[in-house]
């Protein structure tokens, strides 16, 4: 007979996720490295969209063409987006 399976709950998620972007090893996360930092969940183009209409993470960094975030801030945008 098998046993029933436990559906993880969202706060064993969002602890896990959370985890691992903390892990992360620097304390900026460039945009082109989005989609390795959240496991494919956002990729850099929705990122770009998101910032263009105002909508992205604080803490954005430019240096020349190329765009990052500090590790904190990205971490509190994407804990907000999520969906339970």
């Amino acid at each position: 007979m098998k046993q029933p399976t436990t559906e993880p709950t969202n706060t064993t998620i969002i602890e896990t996720l959370k985890a691992g972007w903390e892990s992360w090893p620097a304390p900026v996360v460039a945009r082109t490295e989005i989609e390795s930092f959240t496991g494919g969940l956002i990729c850099a183009r929705s990122l770009a969209n998101y910032d263009s209409l105002g909508k992205g993470p604080g803490g954005r960094i430019k240096l020349g063409r190329s765009v990052g975030y500090l590790k904190s801030d990205l971490i509190s945008w994407l804990l907000n987006r999520l969906e339970g």
